[in-house]
């Protein structure tokens, strides 16, 4: 076990006031073919059609205390096809028909004025939060198009598709969630902000929290972390040696507790019964009042919640679709679909557990656990690409991560490249392009402090992803689908998804690509990254060459992984 000092530091609530419900404060909605139907360049209010079930749908987000806002591209404007008071008595005629809204944002320009505020760019979500009170992190968008879910992946905000029948398929596959309805859409946001709200609240003793798997697992488990921390006397965190680093940043937990458990690690030791007796001492000796296994979607928590019965926990809640008999004394349940991070919350508030008024459901790392970027990247806004992964089938293609870097560093961006100790002949190829090595020099506290001084990261989906997220750097994510977007995705934070959403490597779960060529990202154009870049308003650097910078040696060692 390893003592937390600094309980100062157990729960970070995060800045401003929570109002809303837990994980939303409001809902903002595409006009043309999500509210009403998609009568193209419409300047004629009798032409308005609310699409099947909105107004109930609407009126039931009203009862629940949530704002609602409506974010449009309208470019009639700008091609003079209808006028602004044409668009105003349209306006008019849909509040008639599905009820007021609280705040209306319109593009009125053409893709080719290069705006701010024209989806796919984030500058109306953003816009529409402030109207409403808000930020884009606590905001759901619902449209039918690729262009809203990009604008809401770019703003940090939650995305919703409900398509129609002229929505493209590439674009139903890289949503991070699809309703087939509006009502469908509402009734999801409505599940999900009831499902982090405990049903009966609890004060804790000495509770034991589980999550055996890698550092990214870890880090998308903090929110739950700390709704148990808020109100319970005691934390204590069993994880893997794979995920202690990430649980020395997790701002709620006492003490750690490192055992790998061979029904979760992904390079299991053999079951041994000396071993397994060992594991039941150690759990007997905390003497815990209660525990929560935290797991993946296809994770069970019944052998450890069997040893747990044994070692004499007299309360075990944990996430099981199989039946648990007498193992488990809470049995959650969650639908696929669910980002990681409110899974988890989901289970804490089953407990009888919730984040605390002023807390954020974002991820958060211990301020005082993470270093400042060592010297020479101490001028912020450079970008970071991390191009590995432990799978091998979320990793960059070596030959493309440099293609991204010489493109970055051509753009005038500053690059560093970044990867674990046996990363060092990748990173060092890939940095060679005109970027920054750092490759095996960083732990991931350090990493931490690096990528806290970036502009944006880039990487694929693995933990790096998930550091920067708690650190609220933008994400340009090289996604490969081997598991859904909208659970594993970067949670909260500006990001673009990029890569093929529907390669064959699709939810298969593979750690090592089962796709001869890498399909999902080996056609990436490097160019995009670069638009994604620009997407997410991350200038290039002056100043600083990145010749100067290759200077840079951190101290420290270790995975950063």
């Amino acid at each position: 076990m390893e003592p937390d000092r600094r309980r100062s530091a157990r729960v970070d609530p995060g800045a401003g006031r929570r109002r809303g419900g837990v994980l939303f404060d409001a809902v903002l909605l595409d006009r043309d073919g999500t509210l009403i139907e998609d009568v193209p360049y419409n300047g004629d209010p009798e032409k308005v059609r609310p699409m099947p079930g909105a107004r109930a749908a609407l009126d039931r987000l009203r009862t629940a205390g949530l704002r609602l806002g409506v974010v449009t591209n309208q470019s009639g404007l700008a091609r003079g096809l209808f006028t602004a008071a044409q668009l105003a008595a349209v306006h008019a005629r849909v509040e008639e028909l599905l009820g007021p809204f609280d705040s209306w944002r319109v593009c009125p320009h053409d893709d080719d004025a290069g705006c701010p505020c024209r989806k796919p760019a984030p500058g109306l979500v953003h816009a529409a939060a402030a109207d409403l009170g808000t930020t884009a992190g606590r905001c759901v968008l619902v449209g039918d198009i690729g262009r809203d879910m990009a604008a809401a992946l770019a703003a940090g905000a939650t995305g919703i598709l409900v398509p129609t029948p002229v929505t493209r398929g590439e674009e139903v596959a890289a949503a991070p969630y699809v309703a087939a309805t509006l009502p469908t859409a509402v009734e999801e946001i409505l599940r999900r902000q009831a499902a982090v709200t405990p049903a009966r609240p609890r004060r804790g003793g000495t509770v034991l929290l589980v999550r055996a798997d890698s550092a990214g697992d870890v880090l998308v488990t903090g929110p739950a972390v700390r709704a148990v921390a808020a109100h319970a006397e005691r934390v204590l965190l069993l994880c893997g040696p794979r995920g202690r680093e990430a649980a020395r940043l997790l701002p709620g937990v006492d003490e750690i507790v490192e055992w790998p458990l061979e029904w979760i690690d992904p390079d299991p030791a053999p079951v041994q019964p000396r071993r397994v007796e060992a594991l039941l001492r150690r759990l007997t000796a905390l003497a815990v009042d209660e525990a929560v296994i935290f797991t993946s979607f296809h994770q069970s928590p019944l052998p450890l919640a069997l040893l747990l019965r044994l070692a004499g926990v007299p309360r075990v809640s944990g996430i099981s679709d199989d039946y648990p008999g007498s193992l488990l004394d809470v049995r959650h349940r969650v639908p696929p679909g669910v980002p990681e991070p409110e899974r988890a919350l989901s289970l804490a508030a089953a407990a009888g557990y919730a984040l605390p008024a002023p807390d954020q459901p974002r991820l958060r790392l211990r301020r005082d656990a993470v270093p400042p970027p060592p010297p020479g990247l101490d001028e912020p806004g450079y970008l970071v690409l991390h191009p590995g992964s432990s799978a091998t089938s979320r990793a960059c293609p070596p030959e493309l991560a440099a293609r991204i870097v010489g493109v970055l560093a051509g753009a005038g961006h500053r690059v560093v490249v970044t990867g674990g100790p046996d990363e060092r002949e990748l990173t060092a190829s890939v940095a060679a392009a005109g970027g920054v090595d750092l490759g095996g020099r960083t732990g991931l506290a350090e990493l931490a402090g690096i990528i806290a001084n970036a502009g944006a990261l880039v990487v694929g989906n693995t933990g790096p992803a998930h550091l920067a997220a708690a650190l609220g750097v933008p994400v340009v994510s090289l996604f490969a689908p081997t598991v859904p977007f909208g659970q594993w995705g970067p949670y909260r934070v500006p990001a673009v998804r990029l890569g093929d959403a529907d390669a064959p490597c699709r939810d298969t779960r593979a750690t090592r690509c089962p796709v001869a060529g890498h399909p999902c990202l080996a056609g990436l154009d490097p160019g995009a990254v670069l638009a994604a870049v620009r997407l997410l308003g991350v200038p290039p650097v002056a100043g600083r060459s990145t010749a100067a910078a290759r200077a840079v040696v951190p101290a420290g060692g270790g995975g950063g992984r």
